[in-house]
């Protein structure tokens, strides 16, 4: 039984020692193997690999993958006209030597994330120191980019190498600080309140050119319109008058009865109407007396 004990545990701690000395690269990663603190081998093939169980060797991994650094302070910077903007950037970059990063930028990629930050930070408020605002916003963005990535990669690649490659720098977002920001939108505001004053008083005196011209043609057209039908009407009565004047020379006795009885339908225009005169002696009633004078003879 104790042999059996035996033999199992002496598997076991096979087992365990074979398996300390097997390690997996992934294709995503460099596997750095050390020995005795000193750096042995970079392995950039993935896979797997053997090493000397621990403490002579042991394994740690790095990022072999593309990064991203993007800005994350807020610090404003000074351009050629000592304007203060505040700008967003990102870098993308890559361990290319794991071996030059590890001794001279640190054992992780948040180690050279850091000391990248620094550099770009200092390249980007030297170069747009070099700029004014209207070039950093349209004409010389490209070139200031350019400009900052070139001293970037003269920096990781001086006396000291830091094992990476500095693929692209990239301008994100350009703006004035927040104070200036308020400050232009204040102006803006202003500008625009004055415009559209301008134009509403542009446009209410449009309005009363347009109001008092339409008047001006009104007056006119009812004008000409009271012009016309007193024309029509005069020329209606002179043509009635005519018509009448040959209607009444026609039958002047005929004429005078017509006339008396328009006198008649006049006098007596309502019901409560009261006319008070002498038949005897008035003309009013000459036309009833004649015809009466008329009829007696006939009847005899």
């Amino acid at each position: 039984m104790n042999r059996i004990g035996f033999i199992v545990s002496t598997l076991l701690i096979a087992l365990a020692l074979l398996s300390s000395t097997l390690f997996v690269v992934d294709q995503r990663q460099f596997g750095v193997v050390y020995s005795l603190g000193q750096i042995k081998e970079v392995i950039t093939e993935p896979g797997l690999h053997f090493k000397l169980p621990p403490p002579f060797q042991n394994v740690t991994y790095i990022d072999k993958r593309l990064l991203t650094l993007e800005s994350a302070d807020t610090e404003s910077m000074l351009t050629a006209e000592k304007q203060r903007v505040v700008i967003d950037w990102y870098v993308r970059w890559r361990i290319a030597d794991p071996s030059q990063y590890i001794r001279n930028v640190g054992l992780d990629e948040a180690a050279g994330a850091n000391q990248l930050n620094r550099v770009l930070r200092n390249s980007f408020q030297e170069e747009i120191n070099r700029f004014t605002v209207r070039e950093l916003l349209s004409t010389k963005r490209e070139q200031l980019m350019a400009d900052v990535k070139r001293e970037v990669t003269s920096a990781v690649k001086g006396e000291k190498p830091w094992g990476i490659d500095v693929v692209d720098v990239r301008i994100t977002r350009a703006d004035y600080v927040e104070a200036i920001t308020e400050s232009v939108y204040r102006r803006m505001e202003a500008e625009r309140k004055r415009v559209a004053n301008e134009l509403r008083s542009t446009g209410g005196a449009e309005g009363e050119k347009i109001r008092a011209d339409a008047e001006r043609q009104r007056e006119i057209t009812v004008a000409n319109a009271y012009r016309d039908a007193q024309k029509a009407k005069g020329e209606g009565d002179a043509q009635a008058a005519a018509i009448y004047a040959e209607a009444f020379g026609r039958d002047p006795q005929f004429a005078q009865f017509y006339r008396s009885l328009e006198a008649y339908r006049a006098s007596f225009n309502r019901k409560s109407d009261v006319l008070v005169v002498d038949p005897q002696g008035s003309e009013f009633f000459k036309a009833f007396r004649g015809s009466g004078a008329t009829a007696a003879p006939g009847k005899k």
